[in-house]
């Protein structure tokens, strides 16, 4: 690589700084006498010359090259420029934010179950994020032979992996498949301490992973939620008597015909004789001594045995 040329740039900057980008090389020209660097806020400034890291400036501002950033480069520090001379070097820009993606399950996951033979069918969808934690891993593994990458090259490259850490860590510990999100927070954990060590050799670090939901399909879903509500109503014949106080109170039948007043008030009587009955077993536990005959004769004391009468003195038997 040569180190003069008759090319000179007055800038280094990243001209056309987007958000969806995690880095952008700038090697266009040579750096001449009198040249700016640019750094603006959420960027980072690495010098490199013949593949090596010579500097990194993070403070954002506009800085002359020649005395405030070569001074503190390392194999450039005794640099001088001369008449008409530059200085070639390559500037990585990178973007320090942390970029949230969203990801989705393309296809469903056939999550391993006993109670279904083909496995269960889920669906999962959220969010994580990720930033540049190393340059040093970032040029060595990609910027070295690529200009610019994107966010989209990173969520491409964890989407690939996400279906079968989902199944690892859904299925790990025998969790129930039933109520998977009560379970989101410890799954989620697991996969994003995964991911990490996925992008640790690129220099990047997954900061966060969350799982927003889990969808069944339609027929399963549908046994989870009345599932659920015969759960919270408790037992069956409170589940009916609420049934049918509902039917009548909310007008659920309708059509004003014979039939459908028939119907009424026969949902009525069975509300009634549901409550009386309640009453009586109420009763019988409370008292469960009612109507049974006495074992022994009230007038004389002797014991009655089954008759209706007392085979000592005669005495009539309640």
């Amino acid at each position: 690589m040569g180190l003069f040329s008759r090319q000179f740039a007055n800038v280094v900057e990243w001209q056309e700084f987007r958000d969806d980008l995690i880095f952008y090389k700038w090697n266009n020209d040579e750096i001449k006498k009198g040249s700016r660097l640019i750094i603006r806020p959420g960027q980072d400034a690495v010098f490199l010359y013949n593949g090596k890291v010579e500097g990194i400036f993070k403070d954002e501002g506009e800085y002359d090259i020649e005395s405030q950033i070569i001074p503190f480069l390392s194999t450039l520090a005794g640099f001088k420029f001369g008449f008409n001379s530059g200085m070639r070097a390559e500037v990585l820009f990178v973007n320090t934010r942390e970029f949230v993606v969203k990801w989705g399950t393309q296809n469903a996951i056939l999550i391993p179950t006993p109670s279904l033979p083909g496995g269960m069918p889920i669906r999962a969808n959220g969010t994580f994020t990720f930033k540049v934690a190393d340059y040093v891993k970032l040029i060595d593994k990609i910027a070295g032979v690529r200009q610019t990458y994107a966010v989209e090259d990173v969520r491409l490259r964890i989407v690939t992996i996400l279906d079968q850490l989902l199944m690892k860590w859904i299925s790990k510990e025998g969790k129930d498949m039933f109520n998977l999100q009560a379970n989101s927070f410890d799954i989620a954990k697991g996969i994003r301490e995964d991911l990490d060590m996925q992008l640790f050799d690129s220099g990047m670090s997954v900061t966060a992973f969350n799982i927003m939901s889990f969808s069944y399909p339609e027929e399963i879903q549908a046994m989870i939620n009345k599932n659920a509500s015969h759960t919270m109503v408790g037992d069956l014949n409170r589940y009916q008597t609420i049934a049918m106080t509902e039917g009548i109170t909310e007008g659920k039948i309708k059509g004003g015909s014979a039939a459908a007043d028939m119907a009424g008030m026969m949902m009525g009587m069975n509300l009634a004789n549901q409550m009386m009955q309640n009453i009586n077993n109420q009763n019988a536990a409370q008292n469960p001594s009612s109507g049974a005959k006495s074992n022994f004769c009230p007038n004389c004391g002797e014991k009655a045995g089954t008759g209706n009468f007392c085979p000592n003195c005669g005495q009539k038997l309640v």
